[in-house]
């Protein structure tokens, strides 16, 4: 071409260099290709219209769906896109490697991509190679797909704030890798820093609290919306001059800016710096995206559990009370967890109340459901408690007013869903003397630890739950806490959780009790610590963090010489005793007789001993119930050291007629109760008393151990 001759037309400009052009209508899914393209797709080369099913035939499927991918990206970005893309034949084979680069616009009315595009044969690149790293196919593809489902999956499973910013500072980009990080959020009308990796502490200083107008990549990106790219500090330079004095002392060669978007809503940006030169190609500017995409949904499930646990956590323990001052003679510890995540706000309280006489109430309490109206029936609970103990009132005086205060706080409710009760141990404890009168509302029996370390259930009468019956009666169980003995009540949440019931969840609260030696601080923090473990997310452990309950937990130690939990000496004394009253009405606490006797004697060197003993004992109360009119009173107590104690077992009743032994025939189905202490106690004998009677039988342990 001589000068000053007019230039030739674009399209034959294309064409001797062997680039063909095409033109793609997503509205009307119509594709119109010149003849050069037409050729390098393998039709006929000429111009032709075709359609979307067309064209996407002649392309590698894995390609297509790139192409739809980067002319998103492009789109939000106002950018051009390119991409490389496979040709294949009617066989199914790749024929050629073509590269395409096209300019994407977005038409708001016909909501559709209006694109204009290049296509041009290329050498497919060697892996390994710096322009193999670009390309989109290949190991670089698999290696893409692999890390995004990596990334999505760690981010995913993040629950803090702390946590995401870790899991995004090891992500391990396919090809280019930032070595800084930095997590900006807003406040207000000034950017903040959430977190940062790859740089000194304090180095964030500079950037802290930038307000959104300074001319900063982060700000931008804040203000507007659309991601910033930076290949070269020059570029920086010439882009942000007032704020590059601040960028260039850590040394970087391309940096990344990306907006943090979460319900169409910028809530930060993210920045990923290079110490090398990154042109960020689609491909790359794709993965950044998705990667920011991610970390912004990862940041914001963070931040909305963390700022649920928080009010939860603070709703909860606000309604909570600090123990009161200190107790002759005694110590207390409690200890609450709420339960895990979200706003499962649990109804578990406890309290300690000083009461006009002098003594003081221990009270503990779960309200039914995990949510915040349990949270509130709770708190109003907890107030009327105080208040009808403050008075003056008896143990089951105060829960009978407090089950009639939430019977008429739930029974206007119009939905059935909101009938609430509550269940509740009411303790009242006169220091001097250790005595404990017990009401019980449905609740778990309290527990003793006795100075040995034996751990004994000390069975108490109780009524229904709070707020089922504003009629219910509550009976009163007295118990005396001997020198050196912890008592233990709790809610079930300690007992339940992680998988268990009552039963096997009460062996395992066991097990802590007798093998715990330390002070009543650290056993509190033993019983939750063993019950719910660490968070598996910081430590490793046998236990998962699996609170689907709320846990309280209320100890009352009283002080013995060198005994207990509130002794300085660890010296085991060689008596342990516990009583049991069976009333007339009441046949089936012979059982709870039962076991109540083989726990004192869980450690007895005699298997077939304990048998004999509850054998016994139940003969001796069921004669006390069939043949007087009056209740049973146990009485049973093991002396000694280890290895020659003795265990003695009494009951008395009120009756004055003395059991007689008599030799009943073979079909007869009583008679046999004194025969049987005869043939298998080592002692016994029946002792009348001013009022009554005493039966009693002994083993003793030595004859045991060497019989066996």
């Amino acid at each position: 071409m001589r000068t000053g001759e007019p230039l030739p037309a674009v399209g034959q400009v294309l064409a001797a260099l062997a680039t063909g052009t095409w033109q793609w209508d997503t509205d009307t899914s119509l594709v119109t290709v010149d003849a050069e393209a037409a050729r390098l797709l393998g039709l006929p080369p000429k111009p032709a219209t075709l359609t979307e099913a067309q064209v996407r035939s002649r392309l590698h499927p894995v390609d297509w769906n790139e192409i739809v991918s980067v002319v998103g990206l492009a789109a939000a970005e106002g950018t051009l896109a390119e991409v490389r893309v496979r040709i294949m034949d009617d066989r199914g084979r790749v024929v050629r490697m073509t590269r395409s680069r096209m300019k994407p616009s977005f038409d708001p009315v016909r909501r559709a991509y209006e694109l204009i595009g290049t296509l041009q044969e290329v050498t497919e690149p060697s892996p390994g190679t710096p322009a193999g790293r670009n390309a989109v196919t290949g190991d670089w593809r698999r290696s893409r797909e692999a890390f995004l489902l990596d990334a999505g999956r760690a981010l995913a499973e993040a629950r803090s704030t702390e946590e995401v910013l870790r899991v995004a500072a090891g992500l391990a980009m396919p090809g280019f890798s930032p070595d800084g990080l930095a997590v900006f959020g807003v406040e207000g009308d000034r950017l903040t820093i959430i977190g940062h990796h790859g740089h000194d502490p304090g180095d964030e200083g500079p950037f802290t609290h930038l307000a959104l107008d300074t001319d900063y990549p982060a700000a931008e990106v804040v203000r507007t919306g659309r991601a910033v790219y930076l290949s070269s500090p020059e570029q920086y330079k010439e882009r942000y001059p007032l704020t590059w004095p601040l960028a260039r002392q850590f040394g970087r060669r391309s940096w990344a800016f990306l907006p943090l978007i979460v319900a169409g809503r910028t809530m930060g940006a993210w920045m990923a710096a290079f110490s090398y030169p990154v042109r960020f190609t689609p491909d790359e500017r794709s993965v950044l995206t998705t990667v920011a995409r991610m970390l912004a949904q990862a940041l914001s499930r963070a931040g909305a559990a963390e700022t649920q646990r928080e009010l939860t956590d603070g709703l909860q323990r606000s309604m909570l009370p600090t123990l009161g001052p200190d107790i002759p003679g005694m110590s207390v510890a409690a200890r609450y967890v709420p339960t895990g995540g979200g706003l499962q706000v649990g109804g578990d309280w406890y309290d300690m109340i000083p009461l006009p006489s002098g003594r003081f109430a221990l009270v503990i309490g779960d309200v039914q459901g995990h949510d915040v109206r349990a949270a509130g029936l709770m708190g109003q609970l907890r107030i009327a408690l105080r208040a009808y103990a403050s008075e003056g009132h008896r143990p089951d005086a105060v829960l009978s007013r407090a089950s009639r205060f939430l019977h008429g706080m739930c029974a206007g409710a119009d939905d059935p869903g909101e009938l609430r009760f509550a269940t509740c141990l009411y303790v009242e404890v006169d220091p001097p003397s250790g005595v404990l009168e017990i009401a019980r509302a449905g609740h778990p029996d309290p527990a003793v630890r006795m100075a040995d370390g034996t751990v004994l259930t000390r069975p108490t009468a109780g009524g229904l739950p709070l707020g089922i019956d504003p009629d219910a009666d509550y009976p009163t169980t007295r118990l005396a806490l001997e020198p050196g003995e912890t008592m233990m009540i709790c809610t079930d949440g300690l007992i339940e959780t992680g998988g268990h019931d009552l039963e096997t969840g009460w062996k395992r609260i066991r097990a802590i009790l007798e093998q715990h030696d330390g002070g009543l601080e650290e056993l509190a923090d033993a019983l939750v610590q063993a019950v719910h473990g660490p968070s598996s997310h910081h430590t490793t452990g046998p236990f998962a963090d699996r609170r689907e309950d709320d846990i309280a937990v209320l100890l009352l130690c009283r002080h013995g010489d060198g005994r207990g939990h509130g002794a300085t000496a660890a010296v085991r004394p060689s008596v342990r005793r516990t009583m049991l009253t069976v009333a007339q009405a009441e046949p089936e606490r012979i059982a709870v007789a039962r076991r109540l006797l083989r726990e004192l004697l869980h450690d007895w060197a005699s298997a077939d001993q304990v048998d004999s003993a509850v054998l016994l004992l139940s003969e001796t109360l069921t004669n006390v119930l069939v043949h007087t009119d009056t209740d049973a009173l146990l009485v049973a107590e093991v002396t000694g050291e280890g290895g020659d104690r003795r265990m003695r077992v009494e009951v008395t009743d009120a009756s004055d007629d003395l059991p007689h032994k008599r030799r009943p025939g073979e079909l007869a189905s009583s008679g046999r109760g004194l025969m049987l202490i005869e043939l298998l106690a080592h002692a016994w004998g029946v002792d009348p008393r001013g009022e009554g009677k005493s039966t009693w039988f002994e083993f003793y342990e030595s004859e045991g151990t060497d019989a066996a």
